[in-house]
């Protein structure tokens, strides 16, 4: 079972920068899918990109397109550069793993981090 651990959210001004890190137990280029999501309180998940085995396909959410880029690193990170930030984007931010075929935005993942905050200030 995979352990996920987010990390590098914060405060930010809108128009600025943050870059989330996704930690995870094992190895996961080449085996897992990743996904990034994001949810404010009493809003439902949000799918904002994904990136396949090997990150060679990756999709994202309209809202974020042009802004964000989801990256894989070494063996077991994943990366959300997310530039131009907006108040909007505040959210809690979750890292996603999943098993199986390409699927450009799905919400079949089977393990999930506990997440971390991004407030944009406007």
């Amino acid at each position: 079972q995979v352990q996920l651990v987010e990390s590098g959210g914060g405060l930010v001004q809108a128009g600025g920068s943050l870059r989330l890190s996704c930690a995870a137990s094992e190895r996961t280029t080449g085996l897992y899918i990743m996904g990034w999501f994001r949810q404010t309180r009493g809003k439902e998940r949000e799918f904002v990109a994904a990136s396949s085995w090997n990150g060679g396909s990756t999709s994202y959410a309209d809202s974020v397109k042009g802004r964000f880029t989801i990256s894989r690193g070494s063996a077991n990170m994943t990366y959300l550069q997310m530039n131009s930030l907006k108040s909007e984007d505040t959210a809690v931010y979750y890292c996603a793993a999943r098993r199986g075929g390409w699927v450009e935005i799905t919400y079949d993942y089977q393990f999930w981090g506990q997440g971390t905050q991004v407030t944009v200030s406007s």
